[in-house]
């Protein structure tokens, strides 16, 4: 047994800071973690020094859009090589999964999105990021606050048209659909919660022009989670709470965050995770460039325009990002100094809201350590890495440095 030592583990308490326990971790002879001990305050323990280094899961991102030049709402049977090449990408920026997300788009796109996603799910291999459920961001979707969705494809919720998007798919997170953005505060929309939710979908209120009292009304049925707190929403007001006030005072509604500075401040961000760590999940949204150079790129009939980062239509709308979803926990943790907590916002809390309530000593044992992500942060730059399989040997696959 190959031990490591004076570790600290991202998410057993995102609340404790610097003062949590160290850990111990025991590796077997097949690389996988087969014991997760706590060392008591003041205590001692042989093995390879991890000089209080964090231990973390890989990250789950719950809204990526594309990538490679990839839109997934555009995929067809032909993009399958090209979504594989993609995964493999996600998997070395320490992606373990995602939830690809179809932005507001045809009906007949969309099942055709579904049933690709579905074909490269049961392709996976080991040095591929997974694919969940898909994320149907629209297209129910209040059209004031519709951002970069095109207006076109909105509609009215209802059952009928609930039915004409995902008949014959499944819902749950490990099926094809696992998540729904929706205006909660539209006519209709409370028998579609009432469905996805009997189907196993979590549904997340976004785009929505919802006060706080419909916010509130939504959870009452079942929305678990906003998506992209404070973009395309009310704000947080000291006269209008909005969604966010609501989310905050319920407690248990994920807060899904951008963290790349742009979309929200960085002091706003900080706030929300003083005021709620638990429920503060990190998402990249990314577009179809993650992973391309900066510049002009087509998003649908559409010019996107990326330049540092940031993904803008022609007319100046805010569209999403071509970040990894890990440079938003470097960010977060940059600006607030709390590093554990924005680890577990884009590591444990996204399994959380999917349905996964085991405590992360127990998913990590039975896992191959090259899996897991080694973070550390030296002179405040915070950085991760796949752990070494075998002392002074090679990394585990797909190890890279976040940028």
């Amino acid at each position: 047994m190959r031990w490591l030592t004076n570790l600290q583990l991202a998410g057993v308490d995102p609340t404790c800071g610097d003062a949590g326990w160290r850990w111990r971790v025991g590796i077997d002879g097949d690389g996988l973690i087969a014991r997760v001990l706590p060392i008591p305050p003041g205590s001692r323990a042989g093995g390879e020094d991890w000089g209080g280094d964090w231990l973390s899961l890989g990250g789950v991102d719950l809204q990526i859009n594309g990538g490679l030049g990839l839109a997934f709402p555009e995929l067809t049977p032909g993009d399958l090589p090209q979504l594989q090449s993609l995964l493999e990408l996600l998997w070395r920026d320490g992606v373990d999964a995602i939830c690809p997300t179809l932005v507001t788009c045809a009906p007949g796109g969309l099942r055709q999105a579904l049933a690709v996603l579905a074909e490269a799910r049961h392709r996976h291999r080991p040095g591929r990021c997974r694919l969940l459920g898909a994320h149907l961001e629209g297209p129910f979707l209040a059209p004031e606050r519709r951002g970069a969705h095109p207006a076109q494809h909105l509609q009215a919720p209802s059952r009928a048209a609930l039915a004409e998007l995902i008949d014959g798919f499944a819902g749950g997170a490990e099926a094809d659909v696992a998540l729904v953005t929706l205006a909660p505060e539209l006519d209709g929309a409370a028998e579609v919660i009432e469905d996805l939710r009997s189907a196993g979908v979590v549904v997340s209120l976004g785009h929505s022009g919802a006060d706080e009292v419909q916010a509130r009304q939504a959870f009452g049925r079942g929305v678990g989670m906003l998506t992209h707190s404070l973009n395309a929403m009310g704000g947080l007001q000291h006269r209008a709470p909005g969604p966010v006030g609501a989310a905050l005072l319920d407690g248990e509604v994920a807060l899904g965050l951008i963290a790349d500075g742009v979309h929200v401040a960085p002091t706003m961000a900080v706030l929300l995770q003083r005021l709620a760590p638990r429920q503060l999940v990190i998402v990249s949204d990314a577009l179809a460039p993650y992973g391309l150079a900066d510049g002009a790129h087509r998003w649908d009939d559409r010019v996107l325009l990326v330049k540092e980062g940031s993904c803008r239509l022609e007319d100046g709308t805010l569209a999403g990002v071509s970040l990894p979803l890990l440079e938003g926990v470097r960010r977060l943790a940059g600006w607030s100094g709390q590093t554990p907590a924005a680890i577990a916002a884009a590591t444990l809390a996204p399994r959380r809201l999917l349905g996964e309530h085991r405590p992360l000593e127990q998913l990590l044992l039975g896992q191959p350590l090259g899996n897991t992500l080694r973070w550390s942060a030296a002179n405040g730059d915070l950085r991760w890495r796949r752990p070494e399989t075998i002392p002074g040997g090679q990394q585990g696959p797909g190890s890279a440095p976040t940028p």
